[in-house]
């Protein structure tokens, strides 16, 4: 059964920038920091008095981070009654274990509020979930963000790995390497075999801010359809493909 945390003992306020990277850098499954426009902090009220101030000690559990959007064309992909440059994209989210299941969704709708009060101009948030991590955006269906599918990303992405029993690379990570991530011409520059699958393609999750008249503008005039929530049973690996690599060696008269 969920255990849920007592939503009064947290509260979401601005954080610097610096320490929410500290806590994504040491503690998101990506260890990856990002561009950030935005972090609030998630703070849990403890039992314990606070040691130079009159009070309970606050800890500080999480952080939600927000961003212009990381793909180019993103922030205008949502609805044409949106601007560009009034959406953010939720970058990172991270939030301790042990303190209840509802802690994420918790910080998430406080974000929003916070959003709608100190940032005004942002009229849509989107986000990604990766289900090669297993993930299919729980969390968003939870706070009621709008879905749009994992279909909307124009080429197909490849993983790469060098052993049968090595790591899979990201194309790009490969790129500045061998100058291509095309699989035809990699067979003519790598020594040995080597095996690719598609990358699996991430959800696309939307949720709109505004006023009630932002919002009816936004549905009508959205330029994906809206699509039902995804789940985990649903996810299935890519195949994996071994490309077989044959060196021709030269004789000399």
């Amino acid at each position: 059964m969920a255990e849920y945390v007592d939503a009064n003992r947290l509260s979401v306020r601005e954080i610097p920038r610096m320490l929410a990277k500290e806590m994504i850098v040491n503690n998101h499954y990506s260890k990856q920091w990002t561009k950030c426009s935005v972090a609030l902090g998630l703070y849990y009220t403890t039992d314990n008095e606070h040691t130079f101030f009159e009070g309970k000690e606050e800890k500080l559990i999480g952080t939600i981070c927000y961003g212009d959007p990381i793909g180019r064309h993103s922030g205008a992909s949502i609805a044409t009654s949106i601007d560009r440059k009034s959406v953010y994209e939720l970058v990172r989210l991270f939030v301790h274990d042990g303190y209840g299941s509802n802690a994420e969704s918790y910080l998430i709708g406080e974000s929003f509020r916070w959003i709608k009060k100190y940032k005004q101009k942002i009229k849509a948030l989107i986000s990604y979930s990766d289900p090669m991590r297993g993930h299919v955006g729980t969390v968003y269906q939870a706070t009621n963000w709008l879905y749009q599918g994992d279909n909307l990303r124009w080429t197909e992405s490849w993983l790469y790995k060098f052993e049968e029993d090595g790591k899979w690379q990201h194309g790009r990570t490969i790129f500045p390497y061998y100058g291509t991530n095309d699989i035809k011409k990699m067979k003519s520059l790598v020594e040995k075999d080597f095996w690719v699958k598609r990358e699996m393609r991430k959800h696309r999750y939307v949720y709109l801010l505004g006023n009630k008249s932002d919002k009816r503008m936004a549905m009508k005039t959205m330029k994906h359809p809206l699509l039902p929530y995804p789940k985990v049973r649903n996810i299935t690996e890519s195949e994996v493909i071994k490309i077989e690599v044959h060196k021709q060696t030269g004789v000399s008269s």
